[in-house]
């Protein structure tokens, strides 16, 4: 699982339907090495910090290896480093074997899986058509957002070196399908609640299925 490239990109102000809006998820490639910081790559930022950012959503990475489907379904589009407005591109990122809580050393930094991405409507600000919002949550492609346990400096090359693992397992596949098809199984969503790493939303989420299931 090796950086191909690196994209930030700071809040910027478009016109959309008539409206202004302010959006980050325009990203650019930059040369390494660069600075992960605890809440965002230095030279990054994100406009709404009630659903971008922050600790859970730090770090947002994609695989390349997903662009080739998109180019298919999506062939008017270009799609190049970046093009989901993610901060790094992996040459693989299996989201099937992407774990929460997997904690991997990057470079000088490490990071710590946390949630997949699920989009807003600057998604299809991006591509200029709000369907997009419906096929990316189809694909099955999220990407990963990783919080950051140590800052570090990070560079196009750099690979995760996987050093530590939850004892439950819940990919970034499998939390996608229970967004979309919550679970009432009392002792699974028990088991998922030893997750530690498991972002705040989500633990009151799943709490508030335990309560619903009893």
């Amino acid at each position: 699982m090796k950086v191909l490239s690196i994209q930030v990109g700071k809040p910027k102000t478009i016109q959309y339907q008539g409206k202004e809006v302010s959006t980050g998820i325009f990203k650019e490639p930059v040369n390494g090495p660069i600075m992960l910081n605890f809440l965002n790559l230095e030279g990054d930022g994100q406009a709404d910090l009630r659903v971008h950012g922050g600790k859970d959503k730090a770090l947002y990475a994609y695989s390349y290896d997903a662009y080739a489907s998109w180019q298919k379904l999506r062939p008017q589009d270009t799609f190049s480093y970046g093009a989901f407005g993610e901060n790094l591109c992996f040459e693989t990122l299996p989201e099937n074997k992407m774990y929460i809580g997997d904690t991997y050393e990057l470079g000088d930094a490490i990071v710590q899986v946390a949630q997949p991405r699920f989009p807003c409507y600057k998604l299809s600000i991006k591509f200029n058509d709000p369907k997009i919002l419906k096929q990316f949550m189809q694909s099955g492609r999220p990407g990963v957002y990783f919080r950051v346990l140590k800052e570090g400096l990070i560079n196009v090359g750099d690979s995760l070196k996987l050093i530590q693992q939850e004892k439950v397992h819940l990919s970034i596949t499998d939390l996608l399908a229970l967004y979309k098809n919550p679970i009432d199984d009392s002792e699974r969503i028990k088991e998922l609640l030893k997750i530690n790493a498991l972002p705040s939303q989500w633990r009151e989420e799943f709490e508030s299925w335990l309560k619903e299931s009893i």
